[in-house]
C-alpha cells in the first residue's frame, strides 16, 4: 500500500511541475520568450510556445502513466538542458543563487531516471509505451 501511494504522489508532483511550468508560460507568452531571448537562443517566441506545448505534453504523461519511462527520459534531457543553459555556470558570477537553482535541476533529472527505470506504478496507470 505505501508503495502504491508515494508513487502516486510522485507522479502527481512531477506532474504538476510541468503543469505549473505550462500554464506559466502560456500564461505570459511574452515574457517567457524575453527569458528565452535574454539567454541567447533565436527564435524565442516560438521556442516558448513549443516548450509550453512540450511541458503539457509530459504532465499528461507523467499524469496518466502512458509513455510514462519515455515521457520520464524526456523530461530529465529537458530539464537538464534547462539547467545548463539558464542557470549553469555563466549565471553564478552575477548571482550565487544561480548555483543552487542549477543544482536543484540535478535532484530533479535523478528522480525522473528513477522513475524512469522504475515505472509508473500499478495503479490510475495508461499501459502505453514504446520502451
Amino acid at each position: 500500500m505505501g508503495k502504491t501511494a508515494a508513487t502516486l504522489v510522485a507522479r502527481l508532483i512531477f506532474g504538476g511541475v510541468f503543469v505549473m511550468a505550462a500554464a506559466f508560460k502560456f500564461a505570459g507568452m511574452d515574457s517567457t520568450a524575453g527569458y528565452i531571448a535574454a539567454a541567447g537562443f533565436p527564435f524565442p517566441l516560438l521556442l516558448a510556445w513549443i516548450a509550453a506545448f512540450f511541458e503539457a505534453g509530459l504532465a499528461i504523461a507523467l499524469l496518466t502513466g502512458a509513455f510514462f519511462k519515455e515521457a520520464a527520459l524526456l523530461a530529465a534531457a529537458y530539464v537538464l538542458f534547462l539547467g545548463f543553459a539558464f542557470h549553469g555556470p555563466s549565471h553564478w558570477e552575477g548571482n550565487q543563487a544561480e548555483f543552487g537553482f542549477f543544482v536543484d535541476h540535478f535532484t530533479f533529472v535523478a528522480g525522473l531516471l528513477f522513475v524512469a527505470v522504475h515505472g509508473p506504478g500499478d495503479r490510475l496507470v495508461l499501459r502505453k509505451s514504446y520502451i
